[in-house]
């Protein structure tokens, strides 16, 4: 039923935005052109969404769905307001003469081609974004001050990942420039905040190899994140789902990532350390199964303390009432939205800024600092724009220094 309503809808923006578009376009060729393309492009994302279950495939079937059809709504949307003031021109057609229903006319073909122009941002954005903008990676370097940091810390570099969403990977080139790219930071940890695939372990299969070759002086450290849990497909029994959880949990294991689970490591600089804490996925929305108490049982209050935790939401509402002090969050989950409007010093946008208060960049809470990574990779639609994959290099220094 669901479907049906779905194809109704579809079919009622398919016809009412051409409409719009025949008033510029009225040729037998392009009237055809127009309605098979709509059906090639609604059939191959009815055929991923109910009969395939390949990852990228659906994903790409999706993008591609979102990119014909946004469109079409802003085309839908300016021809109503355009058949508006049509009718409120019937009603009051005894004020026109005939040369004012050329005037109507000619109106009609200037609402056409500016809603033509309004459509084509979505259109060609999307595609770029899918194209271009979900490979175009950004290094964005930080240096954070701290009054508590261990000496033999000063100057300590951090690289965070996150959200791979292997799933939705399409190029081993372009996975292995990345990790290229990661690795030449030359950093001291590299930390992984999460979401290495969509639901299943075999995801990652094809890019295994490459992810075994990051590499970092002090190791690699991972957590869960909330699609690493396989609840958004259908399992045909409870012990595949835990068979295919304990097989990502090895997985990252065979990558090379210590994967923390609501517990602590300690990294040692001769005498000294710094505390690495891991959770399993808060959110107020998904998956709850951090344990912040169980993580720090065997941290000291005075350690200086590194937090990994997938949802950002994790760090408004528990971390940041704790009593002791957790100098830094690391985090990632929301993309940053994917599509957006960035311009550092000046804007900062995305439509995700409604749902997550912390949801991309650093953010400082008295002396806690928060790290909301942008994803390495995609999900849903397969691309970005004006959000961009992000590599975070954070360097640790002591406010002695300043």
């Amino acid at each position: 039923m669901n479907w049906i309503l779905f194809l109704l809808f579809v079919i009622f923006i398919d016809y009412y935005s051409y409409q719009l578009i025949r008033n510029i376009i009225n040729s037998k060729i392009s009237k055809y052109l127009y309605f098979i393309i709509s059906f090639l492009v609604v059939s191959y994302f009815f055929y991923e969404y109910k009969i395939q279950t390949n990852n990228y495939n659906r994903s790409l079937s999706l993008g591609l769905f979102v990119s014909f059809f946004s469109p079409k709504l802003i085309l839908v949307l300016v021809n109503l307001l355009e058949d508006i003031v049509r009718l409120i021109t019937v009603i009051f057609k005894w004020f026109f003469n005939n040369e004012g229903k050329i005037k109507i006319s000619s109106r009609r073909k200037f609402i056409s081609k500016l809603g033509l122009g309004l459509a084509s941002i979505p259109f060609f954005s999307l595609n770029f974004g899918m194209l271009w903008g979900k490979n175009n990676i950004k290094v964005l370097n930080y240096t954070l001050f701290f009054d508590d940091l261990p000496s033999s810390f000063d100057g300590y570099k951090l690289t965070q990942i996150s959200d791979l969403h292997a799933g939705n990977l399409d190029s081993l080139d372009k996975l292995e420039s990345a990790i290229q790219l990661i690795n030449s930071q030359n950093s001291d940890l590299i930390l992984f905040t999460g979401d290495l695939v969509n639901n299943e372990a075999n995801e990652l299969t094809p890019w295994i190899t490459a992810l075994s070759k990051l590499k970092a002086k002090d190791g690699l450290y991972s957590i869960l994140g909330n699609h690493d849990y396989g609840d958004y497909r259908s399992w045909p029994s409870e012990k595949e789902k835990l068979d295919n959880f304990n097989k990502i949990k090895k997985t990252q294991q065979q990558i090379g990532f210590d994967l923390i689970l609501n517990d602590s490591r300690y990294i040692y600089k001769g005498a000294q350390k710094l505390a690495l804490i891991g959770v399993e996925n808060w959110s107020n929305v998904f998956k709850k199964k951090g344990d912040l108490s169980k993580a720090v049982k065997n941290i000291r209050a005075e350690d200086f303390k590194i937090l990994l935790s997938h949802d950002p939401t994790h760090w408004q509402k528990v971390v940041l009432n704790e009593k002791i002090n957790y100098n830094l969050t690391l985090s990632g989950h929301t993309h940053g939205g994917q599509f957006g409007i960035e311009i550092p010093g000046y804007l900062k946008w995305s439509p995700v800024q409604w749902r997550y208060k912390y949801w991309a960049g650093i953010y400082k809470n008295k002396n806690q600092y928060l790290n909301v990574n942008r994803g390495l990779g995609t999900t849903a639609v397969p691309g970005r724009v004006g959000i961009w994959p992000e590599v975070t290099v954070i360097t640790l220094k002591s406010s002695n220094d300043v």
